[in-house]
Formats: C-alpha cells, sequence, structure tokens
C-alpha cells in the first residue's frame, strides 16, 4: 500500500505538446500559432544541423519546466524508403542518403 501511494505522489505528468503553424522566425526565436500563441521558442535538432522553418509549416511545440521549445516541423516522408535520410530546403533543392549506398543531389546520382 505505501508503495502505491509513494509512486502516485511522486509520478511524472506528462508535459501535453501541441501542434501549430509556424508564423514567425527571427534572432529570438520561432513563433507557433495553436490554440494559444508561442512566442520566442527555441528549437531541437539533431547535433550539427539548424534550420529556420518557413511560416506555414505545422509545427510541435513542448512545454517544459524552464519555459517551452520547438520540437521541428511536421514533414511528409517524400519518396523514402525506410531508412533513407533526406535534407530539403524550401527552395528545392534536397540531398537524399539511399540505402543502396548512392546519393542523389537535386536528383542526380553518384
Amino acid at each position: 500500500m505505501w508503495l502505491m501511494n509513494y509512486i502516485t505522489q511522486n509520478s511524472i505528468t506528462a508535459p501535453n505538446a501541441v501542434k501549430g503553424s509556424v508564423n514567425k522566425n527571427n534572432s529570438d526565436g520561432t513563433a507557433v500559432t495553436s490554440s494559444d500563441e508561442h512566442k520566442n521558442l527555441k528549437s531541437c535538432f539533431p547535433y550539427g544541423i539548424v534550420s529556420v522553418a518557413p511560416t506555414g509549416q505545422r509545427a510541435v511545440v513542448l512545454p517544459l519546466d524552464d519555459g517551452e521549445i520547438g520540437l521541428g516541423v511536421i514533414a511528409d516522408r517524400a519518396e523514402l524508403e525506410e531508412g533513407e535520410v533526406m535534407l530539403y530546403s524550401k527552395g528545392g533543392a534536397s540531398v537524399i542518403l539511399k540505402n543502396n549506398g548512392k546519393v542523389l543531389i537535386n536528383g542526380e546520382e553518384y
């Protein structure tokens, strides 16, 4: 009985992530509008990769103890197969790392 009480009293409630639309990017961070406006968000990226989401993209915001963070945009999987990786830009440039070891840069195979 004491163990159940301890677990209940000390359990961590999972934060509720929200989905919204990017409406502004500047040096202070990104703004995302959902049911509320989330301003000056810092973003979460894999090490060595940084990007600025275009206005209008669907984004995910996660509340934390010390504020909120943008987890990224909701992307389509395009023509990727399981295990492949794509980098792309708003202007249409892309790099795809294929499972067969080949690389596609703007559609050209290397």
